[in-house]
């Protein structure tokens, strides 16, 4: 069973500044630490990827695997797992809101993995996932 986990942070930066940060993915092994290697595999008519392999290794999770992404122009960023090795599904999305200058960045995430793990583990994980995510891309952004 997939639970949804949910965080947000702000950044001082326009929402565009950021979502130009989160849509740089050949970029991500230079600020997202577990990120190995990242590569744009087709990108959409706007420009931006549609489908992206990433080879994760954040220690006990190891992990080859390609999202499909939807952009909603700087406001969202939707994206679902095509294939993973140790993923059976991946839903995840940062959603936008800009108001001063600043930037509310919430993301989403939910995983099931192919393997078992305990429920406290595995939120666990997630949450960690989230904390680094928000607090890599905010220090990229402000930088």
């Amino acid at each position: 069973m997939a639970d949804q986990s949910t965080q947000s942070i702000v950044v001082e930066a326009p929402a565009a500044q950021v979502m130009a940060v989160i849509a740089d993915f050949p970029a991500y092994p230079q600020w997202v630490a577990a990120a190995k290697k990242v590569e744009v595999l087709e990108s959409g008519e706007d420009g931006r990827a549609r489908r992206v392999h990433f080879v994760l290794d954040a220690g006990a999770v190891k992990d080859d695997y390609v999202l499909e992404y939807t952009w909603d122009d700087d406001r969202r960023v939707s994206w679902t797992l095509v294939k993973g090795q140790m993923q059976k599904r991946q839903e995840g999305s940062y959603t936008l809101s800009e108001s001063g200058g600043r930037t509310e960045v919430t993301y989403s995430i939910t995983i099931d993995l192919s393997i078992p793990m305990l429920g406290m583990i595995k939120r666990k994980a997630e949450k960690v996932i989230l904390d680094t995510a928000l607090k890599e891309l905010k220090k990229r952004v402000e930088s």
